[in-house]
């Protein structure tokens, strides 16, 4: 059964970017449909299982925009685009009291900067998956509330096949479900389905050659329909060679309880991560981000280690959020113990000489303070280096856990989807994890905040369209 349906604008994607762009663009009087693949009424979806807070590039929402421009360029080693980094840093804060103003709880985690706009309720500190009725859950809810009531239609179950165009503009989308293929006449057309991390064949084009041998930290809802989508239409692509993601417990694979919490990126900034042959193979200062994409650039990316000693362990390995210490012990992690690092390797089938090695190398470059010398290269990092010297020593069997992907569709400050030139394509949009220009970008890995990404450029997409639509706000 085929059907036609007319509307303004059509969504695709239910997360946070998607629910924000429907219900802003609902807000000021535009008919709205939202189109989401995930048929149960709390589908899943990245948004569902983040930690809830909203940053960017680890600083409070309301700092100075300035500021905040410039810690995106740090974050991002200076590749993030320039308009898509003062789009974010500009609208941040105001975004965040328009989630506020439709409903969303916050609190603040004591005085550490970059939490003080955690959606509550919060998730326990526990390891494992903790998100029915949390922050983020209780906030789509929120906006999936929201929509109803002004006017706004959301199917879900329904998965966006093709964009319609006439005269080089998009029309439309046309899409499927259990009832038969649809047409959805639109003037506008956001895509916010997230990234391509759950399509395991474009992962193994762009990321990993391997990619059944990296843990999914996420649903694996996102894959990759909106930028299939987008290319067909003639839309530019950024660098899609990155993703965000930390590292995790090997065990992931067999043990539900070590995913997506803790996450033990501490263990090897502040320690080392060293392959089988007991050898780095990365700049440990770039940080856990880094580092998950270069365990996934491995050949074998099941074949890392973190290397660290009872000092790491009793002192960073308690620092983050959710910390490895206790929590990697209490999801029933492996954790390998030895007084001796030749016992240590013995027992992680390490080749023992060369972590020898490789441990010694590091600990006297770091006591004579040229990490920098090393091979490869060591630089600074927010979580200070520390020797590996106080028995026991510690080994901790590493994957490579990918939460969404950091490369995709070209866009503008609005949202507007790009042609290779840089010209908008008339009616297309994208928002969220679907897109790149902000985060990533080649042999950096730059995380900027994918909550707060997703929200402010779905509340900017739909501002521009409703006013590019000419339609009168009375939102």
């Amino acid at each position: 059964m085929s059907e036609i349906r007319n509307c303004d604008v059509v969504v695709v994607g239910g997360g946070i970017a998607g629910l924000t762009a429907a219900n802003r663009a609902a807000q000021q009087g535009l008919k709205v449909v939202l189109l989401e693949r995930g048929a149960d009424e709390r589908y899943l979806c990245n948004s569902r299982y983040s930690g809830g807070v909203l940053h960017v590039a680890f600083r409070n929402v309301k700092d100075p925009p300035e500021e905040l421009v410039e810690a995106i360029n740090e974050a991002t080693s200076g590749k993030a685009d320039p308009a898509l980094a003062g789009a974010l840093a500009a609208t941040c804060g105001r975004a965040v009291d328009w989630l506020g103003e439709e409903g969303a709880k916050f609190i603040r985690v004591g005085q550490i900067a970059w939490q003080q706009w955690v959606l509550a309720p919060p998730r326990r500190i526990i390891p494992g998956l903790d998100w029915e009725g949390r922050g983020p859950d209780f906030t789509l809810r929120t906006l999936a509330n929201n929509f109803a009531p002004r006017g706004g239609k959301m199917f879900r179950g329904t998965a966006a096949t093709a964009l319609m165009e006439k005269n080089g503009a998009c029309t439309g989308i046309e899409a499927s479900n259990a009832q038969g293929t649809h047409q959805f006449n639109a003037r506008a057309v956001v895509l916010a389905d997230g990234g391509f991390q759950g399509n395991l064949e474009l992962v193994r084009q762009h990321i990993c050659s391997v990619p059944d041998k990296l843990k999914q930290r996420g649903p694996s809802t996102g894959v990759g329909d909106g930028m299939r989508m987008a290319q067909a239409f003639g839309a530019h692509v950024t660098d899609l060679s990155n993703f965000y993601g930390h590292m995790l417990s090997r065990d992931a694979f067999t043990n539900d309880v070590v995913w997506p919490y803790p996450q033990l990126d501490e263990l090897g900034i502040a320690g080392i991560v060293v392959n089988t042959a007991g050898k780095r193979f990365a700049n440990e200062g770039m940080g856990g981000v880094y580092l998950a994409n270069a365990i996934a650039k491995l050949p074998d990316p099941l074949a890392a280690w973190a290397i660290f000693d009872e000092a790491i362990w009793e002192g960073p390995g308690r620092a983050a959020r959710i910390p490895a210490n206790p929590n990697l012990i209490k999801a029933g992690g492996t954790m390998l113990k030895a007084n001796t690092l030749r016992e240590l390797a013995a027992q992680a089938c390490i080749a023992a000489e060369p972590l020898e090695s490789t441990v010694n190398e590091y600990v006297r470059a770091l006591s004579s303070g040229r990490l920098e010398k090393l091979d490869p290269p060591r630089t600074p990092s927010a979580l200070e280096a520390l020797p590996i010297k106080q028995p026991p020593f510690y080994a901790v069997p590493l994957c490579a856990g990918i939460t969404y992907t950091l490369g995709g569709i070209a866009t503008d400050a609005h949202g507007r989807v790009l042609r290779p030139g840089g010209d908008p394509i008339s009616g297309l949009y994208a928002v969220g994890a679907t897109t790149g220009g902000l985060e990533g970008g080649s042999n950096t890995c730059g995380y900027v905040g994918g909550l707060v990404n997703g929200l402010v450029f779905g509340l900017r997409a739909a501002e521009h369209a409703a006013q590019n639509l000419k339609v009168v706000s009375h939102g």
